[in-house]
């Protein structure tokens, strides 16, 4: 009896398998300082900033220049534009100069001296001067006797009827003739229409 309570309390004594270090080294395991996203974490790059702030100032200094130049060229075109004009006013002017010569010298005329007959085949000769030099620059006079009315280029100021049916809305009289400038109406002719009533 006294050896099987020897046993048992033998037994019971804990036993420390844990297997020493090798080498002598008895220092606990280091431990893991850092997570996977500090690992992978990737510092600015200073040269990526610097070259995306350049080509950012490369562009700003582009549109600078295109504004400039579209400036410049803005500018530009409205001057050429009013020279062109006071140009075509000069040859105008320079076109008339000889009937206004011609204007002046029958306005001045000696009544005494000179009878209505003289006086009105001088000023046709400067109406048809005129007419020739304006109309060397484009100009075109609306005189539609006897034609259709057109009330695009005419303006009807009054009827009159008539007893013929073929002559209804034809032009009956012109009481001011029109002006076609290069194409575009400046004064409608000012007409009187005949109507056929029935």
């Amino acid at each position: 009896m006294k050896n099987s309570k020897k046993k048992r309390h033998e037994s019971d004594v804990p036993v420390d398998t844990t297997e020493p270090a090798a080498d002598g080294d008895s220092s606990p395991p280091e431990e893991a300082h850092s997570s996977d996203g500090e690992q992978n974490q990737t510092p600015p790059v200073n040269g990526a900033v610097a070259t995306e702030e350049a080509d950012l100032q490369s562009e700003r200094e582009k549109y600078l220049r295109l504004a400039a130049e579209y400036d410049n060229f803005r500018k530009r075109t409205a001057k050429e534009r009013m020279e062109s004009g006071a140009r075509a006013q000069a040859e105008l002017v320079r076109r008339l100069t000889d009937a206004l010569d011609d204007l002046a010298r029958f306005a001045h005329v000696d009544p005494a001296a000179t009878d209505a007959i003289t006086l009105a085949q001088g000023v046709e000769m400067v109406e048809k001067k005129m007419l020739r030099e304006l109309g060397a620059l484009g100009l075109e006079v609306v005189n539609p006797l006897d034609q259709p009315f057109d009330p695009n280029m005419h303006e009807a100021v009054a009827t009159e009827p008539t007893p013929a049916k073929e002559d209804d809305h034809l032009v009956a009289r012109v009481y001011q003739p029109g002006y076609v400038f290069q194409g575009q109406l400046i004064r409608p002719a000012r007409v009187v229409v005949k109507q056929w009533n029935g």
